[in-house]
């Protein structure tokens, strides 16, 4: 990859020109010499060290951008690239953002994913919920899309019920920044893996769309100060009976 100095840094972000857009690849890289992907591009524009965490974007988004980048195909991603300068100095330490970008993902997904991902979808996605409500809810309505989407898959909408009801003790630990940032991961996959024309072309819209969620969530939220929030909801220990359900497997399954 061949990066030269005709990028601009403008407002919260950077300008890519049309003449200069990175050539995106799939996974981690050292250096820029060996290619870059979403989030390296991102580090790179916002003057952080080379790395596909940097501070200048949300986590939750950041694994969104590194999920979809991953599972784009070789074409598909390209058009990733002009995505980049605006999840730079796109961030919040709001704990319900987090949230409210997995329970988002899910809903995004969870109609025309394959079965056995729907399940595990419905669980992260109720499991997210929660934990929101426990904060109050948040600024962005997730709850009437969420019913929406669990209403297009009944069955694993049952099966999730039945599950999380079978394992109580999921609603009396603290959720993690890995069980939320799992679940993102898992609605990339159900989206790149359903029976649907054009994988591509809805992996650049989730992305593009949380994004914008982003954008909107840190203007509503920058406009009303809220006080600390603790996040306390289920989590998602595997462990005997859970350790072989549909939700662990997909888990495993699905590390990016």
């Amino acid at each position: 990859m061949h990066i030269t100095k005709s990028i601009r840094h403008t407002g919260r972000g950077a300008q890519l020109r049309p003449d200069i857009m990175p050539v995106l690849s799939a996974g981690r890289h050292r250096s820029p010499r060996s290619g870059a992907c979403f989030m390296e591009f991102a580090s790179f524009l916002a003057g952080e060290k080379w790395s596909d965490h940097p501070a200048c974007t949300h986590a939750g988004l950041a694994q969104m951008a590194r999920a979809v980048n991953d599972m784009s195909s070789n074409e598909g991603r390209g058009r990733l690239s002009s995505l980049i300068p605006s999840v730079i100095g796109l961030t919040s330490d709001d704990p319900r953002l987090e949230l409210v970008l997995a329970v988002t993902a899910v809903t995004a997904a969870l109609p025309d994913a394959p079965l056995d991902r729907q399940h595990s979808l419905a669980v992260g996605g109720l499991v997210c919920q929660d934990a929101l409500r426990r904060l109050g809810g948040g600024p962005i309505e997730v709850d009437e899309p969420f019913a929406t989407a669990l209403a297009s898959a009944p069955e694993a909408e049952r099966w999730a019920r039945r599950f999380l009801e079978r394992n109580q003790r999921w609603g009396h630990a603290e959720i993690t920044e890995r069980q939320t940032h799992t679940t993102i991961a898992m609605a990339v996959d159900g989206v790149r893996s359903a029976c649907v024309p054009r994988p591509d072309d809805r992996l650049y819209a989730m992305l593009a769309d949380a994004i914008a969620l982003c954008e909107r969530f840190v203007a509503a939220t920058a406009e009303v100060p809220t006080a600390p929030h603790t996040v306390s909801a289920p989590s998602a220990p595997v462990s005997g009976a859970a350790a072989d359900s549909p939700a662990a497997e997909t888990r495993r399954a699905v590390q990016v």
